[in-house]
């Protein structure tokens, strides 16, 4: 049974593939339920270029799963960066700013991209000077028409593209920057022996607007409890593990499925959910939020704060029927699990 909550990432239709690389992603026209988030997978061979370009309605917030890249980023007002990343460290760039990606490594380079938008718009650098002509370039730059006619100028996009001779990476390449944020290398917002969450918002970067991102590890015996963002949409991927998710719809149905290894999950703003590991590996999720701090309310809490009896007219049971549920002020997030875990149908996604 298909789950309209889940897609892969790694099956979606690939927007380019060739030997230099692929991007595949998943926007409302192959996820219909994403509102306010989309996702990219970018793969660089080395000494491929995601070529410049920018984004016209969408923020871009992304993770690198490996290897080592440039970034470049031409801001509002002349603004420029150039900076690396590595395995493990984010990059954001606002909406409109010209940004390139090129692998200066040795290794193959990936990354998962979200956009706070579910239908980004893209703009190559290359396509943008093919939209103009010979005269209006001349006249921009001060040079001749005939100039620009070896360019064989066109409005279609290369999307990666192969560079000609070594990388040329400044020397302050490796500083930091305020578009970069090394996850993680922080402490973890959240570390227990079982679990550890290491997060990217507004508190810990400034310069996340309308984006943020939880680098979440739950080891096989560990359970996210249940519980809602009231005011943030959720788009989770699956890096590593297996994991069985179920969400509450509002029309009372419960959708339960598992997740593998390049699911993408969307959970719309104030549904109900839960996340427990299936299989003997630990997970590892990179999940994104269309908020630079999004906040939750768990189970747990929302027992603690309401009356016995209260809860006994709303269960419809005597008071005595009631558990015995210890007092949380605080949700704790990720809990042991300490019952099986529930036979359930594999969805596909």
């Amino acid at each position: 049974m298909t789950s309209r909550h889940v897609r892969s990432l790694l099956d979606a239709a690939p927007q380019h593939s060739s030997e230099l690389g692929s991007i595949t992603r998943l926007t409302a026209d192959d996820f219909p339920l994403l509102t306010g988030l989309s996702i990219k997978r970018l793969v660089l061979e080395p000494g491929s270029i995601r070529e410049p370009h920018w984004h016209a309605i969408a923020d871009e917030l992304g993770y690198c799963i490996a290897g080592s890249v440039l970034i470049s980023i031409l801001d509002n007002g002349s603004a420029f960066s150039s900076f690396t990343i590595d395995a493990g460290q984010m990059f954001t760039i606002e909406s409109g700013s010209l940004h390139h990606i090129e692998n200066v490594g040795d290794t193959t380079a990936e990354f998962i991209i979200a956009f706070s938008d579910e239908q980004p718009e893209d703009f190559s650098l290359k396509a943008a000077f093919g939209a103009m002509s010979g005269a209006v370039l001349g006249n921009t730059f001060g040079l001749d028409a005939a100039a620009f006619t070896p360019m064989a100028l066109s409005t279609s996009a290369a999307d990666i593209v192969q560079r000609t001779g070594p990388a040329v990476i400044p020397d302050t390449a490796g500083l930091g920057n305020p578009h970069k944020f090394d996850l993680e290398g922080m402490s973890a917002t959240i570390s227990q022996p079982y679990a550890h969450v290491r997060t990217s918002r507004t508190q810990f970067w400034p310069a996340l607007k309308h984006l943020s991102m939880y680098s979440l590890t739950i080891a096989e015996d560990v359970m996210r409890e249940p519980h809602w963002h009231p005011i943030t949409a959720e788009m989770g991927y699956v890096h590593k593990g297996r994991a069985r998710m179920s969400i509450l719809d509002p029309d009372g149905s419960v959708d339960t499925y598992v997740l593998k290894p390049g699911d993408v999950y969307f959970i719309p703003r104030a549904y109900p959910h839960q996340i427990e590991v299936i299989g003997d590996d630990e997970i590892h999720f990179l999940i994104f939020f269309d908020q630079p701090t999004p906040g939750d309310i768990g189970y747990r809490a929302s027992i603690s704060a309401f009356s016995r009896p209260v809860l006994a007219a709303t269960f419809g049971v005597d008071l005595d029927a009631l558990p015995d549920f210890p007092f949380t002020p605080s949700d704790p997030l990720v809990v042991p699990r300490t019952n099986p875990v529930d036979a359930v149908e594999e969805a596909e996604s």
